[in-house]
C-alpha cells in the first residue's frame, strides 16, 4: 500500500469520525482537518474533482466555525449582561403622565412596556410602590393573550419612557443580551408576583382549616 493509498484511507476515516459527532465545534474541526487530507489526496493523486471540491469546503467549514465561536462568543456576552436601559432609550418615547392617571389598567391589551424615571405609582393588585429606575409592562407583551396582569396609577406626577411592542419584539429577536435580560426581569417577576401572593394563599388555607 502506497503512501498516497494511505493518505486517502486518512481522509475517509476523518469523514467516517465527523458522521459520528454531536457537537458542532469539534466537527467543524475535524471536517476542516479531512479538507486538507482530501484536498492534498487529490492533488497528488491527480483527482482533480475532489481536489476542487475540497477546496471550496474548506473556507465553506471555516466560515462555519468562525460563526459558531462568534454565537459563543455572544452568548457568553448574554449571559452577564443586565437590561441597559441607557441602550434602550433611543428606541423608546419620552411622555409625561399626572398624578391619579392609571397607566396600566389589567385586561387590556399589552402594546407597549414602561421605564419610570421619575415619580412613584402603585400596582393596585398587589399594594405595591414602584420606584424610578423600575421597569414595568414587559410580561404583557411577551404574554400569549398579550393582557395586563394588573393595575398601575400614578401617585406622583411621573415622567417614563415607552418602548412598542413591535420595537420590543424586533429587540428580543436581534439582541441576545436583550431577550436575555427580559426573560431574567419577567422570571424575577413571577417569582415576585408568587411570594406576594403566599400570605393569601396561607390565610386561606388556616381559614379552610379552622372550617374543617
Amino acid at each position: 500500500m502506497s503512501w498516497i493509498d494511505l493518505l486517502g484511507y486518512a481522509a475517509s476515516t476523518s469523514v467516517l469520525i465527523t458522521f459520528c459527532m454531536s457537537t458542532m465545534v469539534p466537527l467543524r474541526v475535524v471536517a476542516i482537518f479531512s479538507n486538507v487530507l482530501f484536498a492534498s489526496f487529490g492533488a497528488v493523486a491527480h483527482i482533480y474533482p475532489v481536489l476542487v471540491l475540497h477546496l471550496i469546503l474548506f473556507p465553506v467549514n471555516v466560515a462555519r466555525l468562525w460563526q459558531i465561536f462568534r454565537l459563543i462568543k455572544n452568548v457568553r456576552a448574554a449571559r452577564l449582561s443586565e437590561l441597559s436601559i441607557e441602550s434602550l432609550l433611543p428606541f423608546m418615547s419620552r411622555g409625561f403622565v399626572k398624578a391619579g392617571q392609571t397607566l396600566i389598567k389589567k385586561d387590556d391589551k399589552a402594546d407597549r412596556m414602561y421605564y419610570l424615571a421619575r415619580g412613584r405609582m402603585k400596582i393596585l393588585d398587589f399594594d405595591k410602590i414602584i420606584e424610578p429606575g423600575t421597569v414595568l409592562g414587559e410580561m404583557g407583551i411577551f404574554a400569549r393573550d398579550q393582557k395586563r396582569m394588573a393595575t398601575v396609577v400614578c401617585l406622583d406626577d411621573c415622567e417614563v419612557y415607552e418602548l412598542s411592542e413591535s420595537k420590543a419584539m424586533q429587540l428580543y429577536v436581534q439582541d441576545r443580551s436583550f431577550g436575555l435580560a427580559i426573560l431574567r426581569l419577567i422570571i424575577a417577576r413571577l417569582m415576585e408576583d408568587i411570594k406576594l401572593r403566599e400570605p393569601t394563599s396561607v390565610l386561606a388555607q388556616q381559614a379552610f382549616d379552622l372550617r374543617h
